[in-house]
């Protein structure tokens, strides 16, 4: 039976707390581009970790299995 590879660039983005739900960053691609308009507070959320949504876990778990 083969192994299945872990997808690198998924792996680099997400860890695992210590009840084995994922975390991951907010996408903060659009906070870099037109700021100005952006207030403070919606900059700031970008920068939180947040965990990864129940509907999407399954997906996640198939791309990184030994994570």
């Amino acid at each position: 039976m083969p192994k299945i590879r872990t997808r690198k660039s998924v792996a680099k983005r997400i860890r695992v707390t210590g009840t084995g739900k994922m975390k991951r960053m907010r996408q903060f691609s659009g906070c870099h581009h037109i700021r100005e308009k952006k207030s403070p507070d919606r900059t700031r959320k970008f920068r939180q970790i947040v965990l990864v949504d129940p509907t999407d876990a399954k997906r996640m778990q198939a791309l990184v299995p030994y994570l």
